[in-house]
């Protein structure tokens, strides 16, 4: 690789919960080398409390990327979700893959109560749109390992003062998963690749977000 050439990172999990697979990662598989003059680079995370934080650090540190986008599994949704916020705590409601079951426990002792993200959120769900893939502004990514991953990547990047813009979206399921659950939400892997291509575009293009509407009411 050229000295200097621009990078992104994004990462997905391992299958957890039971499932033989996480379209997370599914999508990180499909995505191009490149786009435009950027690399991309992909990484594998343990859906593990912990762990999942310190395996994409040492990424960091070794790739010094510009933009980290992380995605996970929200099954139920219908839509691909931009998360707004990470918030400093762990309540799980399953086991993660280590046996791990922390509730009401900070994901960073003494960190603020939430982080949000740095990449332009609003931006992003835009363009996701116009590709004509379902996008939503979402203001929360939980409290399992997707917002701790999510919340301490941005605690990782604040205390070490790196430039790295970060950011999670949550993906549905794959539409073969949804076979075994008659009337719950899906979305086909090319559908989820191409929104993820223009989630990476529109953060590397957009320094400052959207002044638009994104909210909720509930």
């Amino acid at each position: 690789m050229r000295r200097g050439t621009a990078k992104v990172l994004v990462t997905g999990f391992e299958p957890f919960g039971g499932e033989d697979i996480n379209p997370s990662w599914e999508i990180c598989r499909d995505l191009p080398e490149a786009i435009g003059a950027t690399r991309i680079h992909v990484l594998q995370v343990p859906c593990e409390f912990r762990a999942a934080i310190e395996v994409v650090a040492g990424e960091i540190e070794r790739l010094e990327p510009s933009v980290v986008l992380s995605l996970g599994q929200a099954g139920g949704r219908a839509a691909m979700s931009v998360e707004r916020v990470a918030i400093n705590v762990d309540d799980a409601r399953i086991d993660d893959n280590a046996g791990n079951a922390p509730v009401d426990e900070p994901v960073a002792s003494g960190g603020p109560a939430a982080y949000f993200a740095t990449v332009p959120v609003k931006a992003m769900v835009a363009a996701m749109r116009e590709a004509e893939v379902p996008a939503i502004v979402s203001n929360t990514a939980g409290t399992f390992v997707c917002n701790h991953l999510m919340y301490g990547v941005l605690h990782f990047l604040a205390a070490s003062g790196r430039p790295a813009r970060a950011g999670f979206v949550h993906v549905p399921w794959l539409d073969a998963q949804a076979l075994a659950r008659p009337g719950e939400p899906s979305m086909a892997l090319a559908t989820m690749v191409r929104g993820t291509e223009a989630a990476i575009a529109a953060a590397l293009a957009n320094a400052i977000d959207l002044k638009e509407s994104g909210g909720a009411l509930d």
